[in-house]
């Protein structure tokens, strides 16, 4: 199925409802268009009355697409994209509670539904999430001696056992003793961690940025003196980007690192003996891990609550989810689709990366002022790591209070 029409309507005495959707293929034999088209066919059988045109794009465009769409007047009735909050700050999104059934609501993570919320009002649905864990060579761990009284690889679990992991992996000759991914392509996940693992964060409880405040200074302050200017992470933290890390993982070429249930799959390929445990914090492993989510909307502008909110529902049934998350290795954003996936033992790789979800803590998507805060970050935050923390911080917070006062003023 194509977009066919820049408005859903009235067709043949039924509804047509447009969507937008990201690709989560490599290629054109897995492209996320083959499910949505399927799903689209299933839904029209059992809804002869409502026909959905779905189109796919990239990720690179997707967020634009619907954004153009928006400011030419012809707003999707859906869009799963990246964000939503802008959106949902200028009035056009239908709020969660006018769509789904209550049951349906109450079946997302409570944590994701906290982050598709603005003032206490949900409006973005989270479709796909991602959890971080550490990863680490048990080879290349055991070669290095960093073993427990058995000869079992042993994990770090503070900052201090990360330095510590990281000198003797170097010593034994180890290109990447940790993978420090601060280039331009996702460095917000990272930065998250360390803010974490030192009690900070993005925001406080209230929504207000911290970006430059005590605890995040100080882990940078630690980052760039143990481990950037050290050489331990084997190569420039500022111009490494995650891809960078995973391929010398994948490769045998890197010691240990923080990462995703993707990671899984490429260290399985090559082969690479691999174990998984808690992101280590200053004092300790990480009580909230990292989780990052994707996210469903509904545009106000064509009506069509009813159509949308069923076609939405048949969209998250359990079947559906389970088979999209299966067929690009993501994690749930509801408590059935977690609880079956729990359930199958072919998963069982996955697990720890589930049983983190419900209490990860997600980027300030429900800030307006987000997307172009971490625009900046992407190009800035190799430098906190590598030169000076205060004022590459200081200059981020700053951007930060700027693009919420213009947000606020709009």
């Amino acid at each position: 199925m194509s977009l066919t029409g820049c408005g859903g309507g009235a067709t043949g005495g039924g509804t047509r409802l447009t969507m937008v959707a990201a690709d989560y293929g490599d290629n054109a034999t897995n492209t996320s268009q083959t499910y949505w088209n399927d799903v689209a066919g299933q839904f029209k059988q059992q809804n002869p009355d409502i026909t959905v045109d779905i189109k796919v794009y990239g990720w690179d465009v997707v967020d634009k697409k619907v954004a153009d769409m928006v400011a030419a007047g012809n707003a999707p009735d859906i869009a799963q994209c990246g964000a939503y909050a802008d959106y949902a700050a200028r009035g056009l999104l239908y709020s969660v509670d006018e769509l789904l059934s209550i049951p349906a609501q109450a079946d997302f993570i409570s944590s994701m539904s906290d982050a598709g919320s603005v003032n206490r009002t949900q409006y973005g649905m989270p479709f796909v999430s991602s959890a971080r864990m550490l990863f680490y060579n048990k080879t290349l761990f055991k070669k290095a001696g960093i073993v427990d009284a058995s000869g079992a690889a042993q994990p770090p679990q503070t900052w201090d056992d990360i330095k510590a992991a990281a000198q003797k992996l170097k010593a034994a000759g180890v290109k990447v003793p940790f993978g420090l991914p601060f280039g331009p392509e996702e460095p917000a996940a990272e930065t998250l961690i360390w803010m974490l693992g030192n009690g900070g964060n993005y925001t406080d409880d209230v929504g207000s940025y911290t970006i430059n405040s005590a605890q995040n200074v100080e882990a940078f302050q630690w980052i760039k003196s143990n481990l950037s200017d050290t050489g331990l992470s084997g190569r420039n933290p500022a111009t490494t980007n995650r891809q960078d890390v995973f391929n010398a993982f994948a490769a045998g070429d890197c010691g240990f690192l923080n990462g995703h249930p993707t990671l899984m799959q490429m260290a399985e390929r090559s082969r690479v003996d691999y174990g998984i445990a808690k992101i280590p914090g200053k004092g300790g492993p990480l009580s909230s891990t990292v989780g990052v989510a994707d996210w469903m909307m509904a545009f106000r502008k064509n009506g069509n609550k009813q159509q949308i909110g069923k076609f939405l529902e048949f969209a998250y049934s359990q079947q559906n989810t389970l088979r999209f998350l299966r067929a690009y290795d993501l994690q749930p954003v509801t408590v059935s689709a977690s609880n079956a996936m729990l359930a199958d033992s072919s998963l069982k790789p996955v697990w720890p990366f589930l049983k983190e979800l419900p209490n990860a803590r997600f980027y300030p998507d429900n800030k307006v002022s987000w997307g172009p805060v971490n625009a900046k970050l992407k190009q800035v935050i190799g430098k906190a790591a590598t030169q000076d923390p205060v004022g590459v911080l200081g200059d981020l917070q700053r951007t930060a209070e700027a693009a919420d006062n213009s947000a606020a003023a709009k």
